[in-house]
Protein backbone atom coordinates (compact mmCIF):
# COMPACT_ATOMS: atom_id res chain seq x y z
CA UNK A 1 0.00 0.00 0.00
CA UNK A 2 3.08 2.59 0.95
CA UNK A 3 4.27 1.86 -2.44
CA UNK A 4 1.18 2.33 -4.45
CA UNK A 5 1.13 5.96 -2.27
CA UNK A 6 4.92 6.60 -3.18
CA UNK A 7 4.42 5.63 -6.89
CA UNK A 8 0.88 7.75 -7.18
CA UNK A 9 1.56 10.82 -4.94
CA UNK A 10 5.24 11.38 -4.91
CA UNK A 11 6.60 10.18 -7.49
CA UNK A 12 4.72 12.10 -9.87
CA UNK A 13 5.96 15.27 -7.99
CA UNK A 14 9.88 14.66 -9.48
CA UNK A 15 9.67 17.19 -12.33
CA UNK A 16 8.22 19.61 -10.36
CA UNK A 17 10.50 18.59 -7.10
CA UNK A 18 13.73 18.82 -9.82
CA UNK A 19 12.74 22.46 -11.01
CA UNK A 20 12.61 23.88 -7.59
CA UNK A 21 15.90 22.10 -6.69
CA UNK A 22 17.72 23.55 -9.84
CA UNK A 23 16.21 26.85 -9.31
CA UNK A 24 17.94 27.28 -6.07
CA UNK A 25 21.04 25.27 -6.85
CA UNK A 26 21.76 26.24 -10.27
CA UNK A 27 23.07 23.26 -11.24
CA UNK A 28 21.55 19.96 -12.53
CA UNK A 29 23.87 17.56 -11.26
CA UNK A 30 23.06 19.36 -7.62
CA UNK A 31 19.46 19.65 -8.06
CA UNK A 32 18.95 15.62 -9.34
CA UNK A 33 21.04 14.61 -5.96
CA UNK A 34 18.81 16.92 -3.77
CA UNK A 35 15.65 14.79 -5.43
CA UNK A 36 16.99 11.76 -4.86
CA UNK A 37 18.37 12.32 -1.21
CA UNK A 38 14.56 13.99 -0.88
CA UNK A 39 13.13 10.62 -2.20
CA UNK A 40 14.68 8.55 -0.11
CA UNK A 41 14.26 10.45 3.02
CA UNK A 42 10.74 10.16 2.22
CA UNK A 43 10.71 6.77 1.78
CA UNK A 44 12.41 5.98 4.93
CA UNK A 45 9.47 8.16 6.26
CA UNK A 46 6.90 6.03 5.06
CA UNK A 47 5.99 5.03 8.75
CA UNK A 48 5.09 8.49 9.35
CA UNK A 49 3.21 9.79 5.95
CA UNK A 50 -0.18 9.42 7.84
CA UNK A 51 0.64 12.09 10.08
CA UNK A 52 1.97 14.78 7.74
CA UNK A 53 -0.49 16.76 7.02
CA UNK A 54 -0.08 17.28 3.12
CA UNK A 55 2.33 15.39 1.94
CA UNK A 56 3.06 17.64 -1.55
CA UNK A 57 3.97 20.35 0.69
CA UNK A 58 6.51 18.42 2.96
CA UNK A 59 8.22 16.91 -0.29
CA UNK A 60 8.56 20.77 -1.73
CA UNK A 61 9.57 21.71 1.97
CA UNK A 62 12.09 19.16 2.29
CA UNK A 63 13.22 19.54 -0.79
CA UNK A 64 13.60 23.35 -0.45
CA UNK A 65 15.93 22.20 2.87
CA UNK A 66 17.89 20.29 1.22
CA UNK A 67 18.95 22.32 -1.62
CA UNK A 68 19.41 25.05 0.93
CA UNK A 69 21.99 22.76 2.69
CA UNK A 70 23.45 21.36 -0.10
CA UNK A 71 24.26 25.34 -1.44
CA UNK A 72 25.36 26.34 2.32
CA UNK A 73 27.82 23.16 2.40
CA UNK A 74 29.35 23.32 -1.14
CA UNK A 75 29.38 27.21 -0.98
CA UNK A 76 28.19 27.69 -4.30
CA UNK A 77 27.63 31.09 -5.62
CA UNK A 78 24.57 31.67 -7.80
CA UNK A 79 25.38 30.45 -11.52
CA UNK A 80 22.97 30.77 -14.50
CA UNK A 81 20.58 28.36 -15.54
CA UNK A 82 21.40 25.10 -16.58
CA UNK A 83 22.85 25.82 -20.76
CA UNK A 84 21.84 22.22 -21.54
CA UNK A 85 17.83 23.22 -20.70
CA UNK A 86 15.89 22.94 -23.36
CA UNK A 87 14.14 26.35 -24.19
CA UNK A 88 10.71 25.91 -26.17
CA UNK A 89 10.08 26.80 -29.34
CA UNK A 90 8.27 29.92 -29.29
CA UNK A 91 7.97 31.22 -32.44
CA UNK A 92 7.78 30.40 -36.12
CA UNK A 93 9.51 33.77 -37.28
CA UNK A 94 13.01 33.57 -36.36
CA UNK A 95 13.66 37.31 -35.27
CA UNK A 96 10.42 37.19 -33.26
CA UNK A 97 11.93 33.85 -31.88
CA UNK A 98 15.75 36.00 -30.98
CA UNK A 99 13.78 38.67 -29.33
CA UNK A 100 11.54 36.39 -26.95
CA UNK A 101 14.65 34.02 -25.87
CA UNK A 102 16.82 37.40 -25.51
CA UNK A 103 14.00 38.60 -23.29
CA UNK A 104 13.44 34.90 -21.64
CA UNK A 105 17.33 35.40 -20.82
CA UNK A 106 17.09 38.75 -19.48
CA UNK A 107 13.78 37.55 -17.01
CA UNK A 108 16.31 34.31 -16.12
CA UNK A 109 18.79 36.73 -15.50
CA UNK A 110 16.89 38.66 -13.25
CA UNK A 111 15.66 36.24 -11.60
CA UNK A 112 19.03 34.54 -10.60
CA UNK A 113 19.84 37.79 -8.82
CA UNK A 114 17.11 37.97 -6.44
CA UNK A 115 17.08 36.25 -3.16
CA UNK A 116 16.88 32.83 -2.43
CA UNK A 117 12.98 33.41 -0.83
CA UNK A 118 11.81 35.70 -3.69
CA UNK A 119 13.56 32.62 -6.33
CA UNK A 120 11.55 30.26 -4.37
CA UNK A 121 8.27 31.78 -4.31
CA UNK A 122 8.48 32.82 -7.75
CA UNK A 123 9.19 29.25 -9.37
CA UNK A 124 6.60 28.03 -7.22
CA UNK A 125 3.70 30.10 -8.11
CA UNK A 126 4.73 31.28 -11.83
CA UNK A 127 6.08 28.35 -12.76
CA UNK A 128 4.54 25.68 -10.93
CA UNK A 129 1.38 27.27 -10.16
CA UNK A 130 0.98 26.32 -6.89
CA UNK A 131 -1.69 28.44 -4.74
CA UNK A 132 -0.75 30.84 -2.30
CA UNK A 133 -1.75 28.81 0.60
CA UNK A 134 0.67 26.17 -0.34
CA UNK A 135 3.48 28.36 -1.22
CA UNK A 136 2.83 29.34 2.77
CA UNK A 137 2.90 26.02 3.88
CA UNK A 138 6.02 25.24 1.90
CA UNK A 139 8.12 28.17 2.89
CA UNK A 140 6.38 28.22 6.26
CA UNK A 141 5.27 31.76 5.93
CA UNK A 142 1.83 33.69 5.61
CA UNK A 143 -0.34 33.75 2.83
CA UNK A 144 -0.37 37.41 3.60
CA UNK A 145 3.55 37.79 2.89
CA UNK A 146 3.60 35.51 0.32
CA UNK A 147 0.75 37.93 -1.85
CA UNK A 148 3.19 40.65 -0.67
CA UNK A 149 6.59 38.71 -2.36
CA UNK A 150 4.74 38.36 -5.48
CA UNK A 151 3.19 41.92 -5.96
CA UNK A 152 6.70 43.50 -4.97
CA UNK A 153 8.63 40.89 -7.49
CA UNK A 154 5.43 41.37 -10.53
CA UNK A 155 6.27 45.30 -9.91
CA UNK A 156 10.07 44.97 -9.96
CA UNK A 157 9.86 43.06 -13.05
CA UNK A 158 7.54 45.41 -14.77
CA UNK A 159 9.68 48.10 -13.89
CA UNK A 160 12.88 46.02 -15.34
CA UNK A 161 11.17 45.54 -18.74
CA UNK A 162 10.06 48.72 -19.05
CA UNK A 163 13.63 50.32 -18.84
CA UNK A 164 14.92 47.07 -20.89
CA UNK A 165 12.96 48.00 -23.73
CA UNK A 166 13.48 51.74 -23.85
Amino acid sequence: MKQDKFRNRILPLGDKLFRLALRITGNRQDAEDVVQDMLLNIWKKKGEWDSIANLEAYCFRSTRNLALDKMSSQQHQQGTFDENQDIPEIGSNIQEQLEQEEQLALLENYVNRLSEKQRTIFQLREVEGLSYKQIAGIMTISEEQVKVNLFRLRQKLKEFFEIKSV
